[in-house]
C-alpha cells in the first residue's frame, strides 16, 4: 500500500524548517515503536552534511531519528533498513540525477512500492511524480532523464502562486507554463500552494494544510479545490 505525504514547502514565512507541516508528518509516520529511524536523502543542496544536520536536529525535537542517506553503497544499506523516508527540498535536477547516478532511485521506488512511508517537500515532493517537467527549478545540472519516481500519476508544481492583480510583470505567469506543460503532455498537474499538502493512503488522496491548490487539465478548467478536499479522483 503506497503511503505518501507530499508538501509544498518546508518552510513558511514567520516559522521554522518544518514548523507548519511538523504535526501531520509526525502523524503520519506514527512513530510509536522505540528504535525507528527516518532516512533523509538530502540531494537537492550542495551542502548535503549540513542539510543532514539541520533535519536531524529538527527531528530530533521531536523524538525521530533521522539518518542522513548518502549516495554511495552506504546509501544503499541505510535506505533497506530505514522505516520511512524524507526527502528535503532544493534543485530539483541536481535531486534527481544524483539519484539516478547512485542508482538510489529504482531502490526507493522499490522499496516505497512495499510500503515504506515516503515524505517530501518541495523537490523531495517534484520527483513523487512521472517525471519532473513541471518543477519551477533551474536545469543547473542534467539528469539522464526527467523520468522520476512516478508513485503517483499526476504532476506536482510546489510553491504554486497566482499571478497578481494589475501587476506589470509582462512574463508568462505560473498558469501558462504549466498550461504550455499540458500542450504536449496528457498527465494533470496539481498546482500545491504553500501551506499545502497531499496525503495519499489506502488508496486515497486528500488535500491538508493550509491553502489550496489548483487542478490543471489537459482541455479542461482550471479546478480549485479547498484544504480537505479528496483528490482521489486523481490516482486513476
Amino acid at each position: 500500500m503506497t503511503r505518501l505525504l507530499l508538501i509544498s514547502n518546508s518552510t513558511a514565512f514567520g516559522e521554522g524548517y518544518l514548523d507548519h507541516c511538523m504535526a501531520e508528518m509526525l502523524t503520519f509516520l506514527d512513530w510509536v515503536k522505540p528504535g525507528r529511524a527516518l532516512g533523509f536523502v538530502p540531494f537537492a543542496v550542495l551542502d548535503r552534511v549540513g542539510y543532514g544536520e539541520v533535519a536531524a536536529a529538527r527531528f530530533a525535537a521531536e523524538g525521530v531519528r533521522v539518518e542522513p542517506i548518502s549516495a554511495d553503497a552506504a546509501g544503499h544499506e541505510t535506505l533497506a533498513r530505514v522505516d520511512a523516508v524524507f526527502t528535503g527540498g532544493g534543485n530539483t535536477f541536481r535531486l534527481l540525477k544524483t539519484l539516478q547516478d547512485s542508482g538510489l532511485l529504482a531502490t526507493l521506488r522499490d522499496r516505497v512500492g512495499s510500503g515504506m512511508r515516503y515524505m517530501g517537500a518541495s523537490a523531495g515532493s517534484n520527483i513523487a511524480a512521472p517525471t519532473i517537467r513541471t518543477t519551477n527549478d533551474m536545469p543547473i545540472v542534467e539528469p539522464r532523464s526527467f523520468d522520476a519516481l512516478n508513485l503517483v500519476p499526476f504532476q506536482i508544481n510546489p510553491h504554486y502562486i497566482d499571478s497578481e492583480p494589475g501587476t506589470i510583470h509582462m512574463g508568462e505567469t505560473r498558469e501558462q507554463r504549466l498550461q504550455e506543460y499540458l500542450e504536449e503532455n496528457e498527465a494533470p498537474v496539481v498546482g500545491l500552494r504553500e501551506g499545502a499538502w497531499i496525503r495519499v493512503e489506502g488508496g486515497r488522496a486528500t488535500l491538508g494544510g493550509r491553502s489550496g491548490c489548483r487542478i490543471l487539465r489537459r482541455d479542461s478548467e482550471p479546478q480549485e479545490l479547498p484544504p480537505g478536499a479528496d483528490l482521489s479522483a486523481l490516482l486513476g
